[in-house]
């Protein structure tokens, strides 16, 4: 399939995504504002492989260089680019009875932009770099490995003590599904992948179950595509693909040697 070449939509909002975990932010959102208020939307899929999101056409769009982004064609072309910003700039907008966001002046709200800004400054970065150090690195480096999945592990038990007899990040009593839940679904999905072990965080595993039945967060999580190596596909592949399995050993035994070497031990917060 050819990479787009630019925008193909002149209303509503068109997304400019890939099956990366910022990605699936804005198309978790999109997908549960289209149940809930009928907004449709536009979207492409832009191929990091192939670089596509630094042509000339998208760097117009997201100087940065990366994804996601939105163009909301109703509202003369505006452009957003950051998967936290895009949360924002769709529920101010498109989210009149803030079913997934909360009034601007209310203390739910910044309790919702609180845990948006730690998930956009800790686990998103700090699980990146483990999955970088413990998959792709071509230099298999030790402290590396153990010391961005040590913090990431720091940080989910944050999230698991957040989520002790609350339902979802933010809002009152057990809280509401909402933005603050959607901009950590990528990448607690892709948790597993990098090591973590979803039963040490037992609230957190109850938590993206609970996020995973819903139907329209279910279908944003296959835009563009389903990604293969999310917790529960993965789980499969593990059953079913000796191969697979075996890597996925291979690779737990060098984290593990990893944490051994440097004296890592949990600790959280």
């Amino acid at each position: 399939m050819a990479e787009p070449t630019g925008l193909i939509a002149n209303s509503g909002i068109e997304l400019l995504t890939f099956s990366t975990p910022n990605g699936y932010k804005a198309s978790i959102l999109l997908e549960e504002l289209k149940e809930a208020y009928g907004k449709d939307y536009t979207w492409q899929s832009i191929n990091i492989s192939k670089n596509t999101q630094k042509e000339p056409w998208y760097t117009a769009i997201n100087p940065n260089g990366r994804i996601p982004a939105i163009v909301d064609h109703d509202r003369n072309g505006f452009a957003v680019f950051e998967g936290l910003a895009i949360l924002t700039y769709l529920t101010r907008h498109y989210d009149p009875e803030y079913k997934f966001s909360f009034p601007v002046d209310s203390d739910d709200y910044s309790v919702a932009e609180q845990w948006m800004s730690w998930q956009h400054g800790g686990i998103g970065p700090m699980q990146g770099q483990a999955g970088h150090f413990i998959l792709f690195a071509k230099e298999k480096i030790p402290y590396g490995a153990q010391r961005y999945l040590g913090e990431t592990e720091r940080l989910y038990g944050v999230l698991d003590a957040r989520l002790k007899d609350r339902d979802w990040v933010a809002g009152p009593g057990r809280g509401k599904y909402s933005i603050a839940d959607m901009s950590l679904a990528g990448w607690v999905n892709g948790a597993s992948h990098v090591g973590i072990d979803f039963d040490q965080f037992p609230n957190v595993k109850a938590w993206f179950q609970r996020l995973w039945d819903r139907p329209a967060t279910r279908r944003g999580f296959s835009i563009p595509t389903l990604n293969g190596l999310g917790n529960i596909p993965r789980a499969q592949r593990l059953a079913e693909d000796a191969e697979f399995r075996q890597k996925v050993e291979e690779t737990k035994k060098f984290v593990d040697d990893a944490k051994v070497q440097y004296g890592y031990k949990y600790s959280s917060p």
